[in-house]
């Protein structure tokens, strides 16, 4: 059986990650307090090499945005965390003999840093990352290049296990898998059709997949 996950917030905690980066560098540059939550909103949904030019005209820095990208990279990746039980229910995944794969937004080589840090990695039989993919969730192409790099198909049904209402469980149930949202104590958005699990972490998804197989 496929199970495919969502990188950032499902199986790692990349808001506690940002925020511990953030308050680091803002120290080593003696930013005023407020730079904090200034840096935490402007990478909160999404970071690329292009947002730190941004960030470095609002923070009025005077750095290479290349530079603040790498630091930003290996800070982030360090700081990176798993969530309670997820290693321990992805090494049971897969002694069961399930097929384990990512499929993620993001730049490529700081997701794959996070997945390195966290002993993550080498569960994985495939990891598909947009910028690899060139094709970004919710889009089907992402799903299925996913699905490929694991040695599988989407055809053969699966999971999709994720915290994004659109991204991943919209996503997820177009290309054909089961979905189990991550809600971390959210309320399901009820415009769009419910996913077939709702779960407070990914470690409880994995335990139902198990039980439900």
């Amino acid at each position: 059986m496929l199970a495919l996950f969502d990188l950032d917030n499902t199986l790692i905690d990349r808001q506690a990650a940002l925020e511990n980066w953030a308050r680091g560098f803002a120290r080593s540059r003696g930013l005023p307090q407020d730079a904090v939550s200034t840096i935490c909103g402007q990478l909160r949904a999404r970071a690329y090499p292009e947002d730190f030019a941004r960030l470095g005209r609002v923070l009025r820095l005077g750095e290479a945005p290349d530079d603040l990208w790498q630091e930003y990279a290996d800070g982030i990746a360090q700081s990176s965390r798993c969530f309670p039980g997820v290693r321990g229910g992805l090494e049971a995944l897969r002694a069961e003999g399930w097929t384990l794969g990512v499929a993620t937004n993001g730049a490529g080589g700081i997701q794959r840093a996070k997945l390195r840090a966290t002993g993550l990695a080498s569960l994985f039989h495939g990891v598909g990352i947009s910028e690899e993919t060139g094709s970004r969730k919710p889009a089907g192409g992402h799903f299925e290049a996913a699905a490929e790099l694991c040695g599988a198909r989407l055809s053969a049904g699966g999971w999709m296990v994720g915290d994004g209402p659109e991204t991943d469980m919209e996503g997820g149930r177009a290309a054909g898998l089961q979905t189990a949202w991550v809600a971390h104590g959210r309320r399901w958005n009820d415009g769009l059709p419910a996913p077939d699990l709702v779960v407070q972490g990914a470690a409880e998804a994995i335990e139902r997949m198990r039980r439900s197989a």
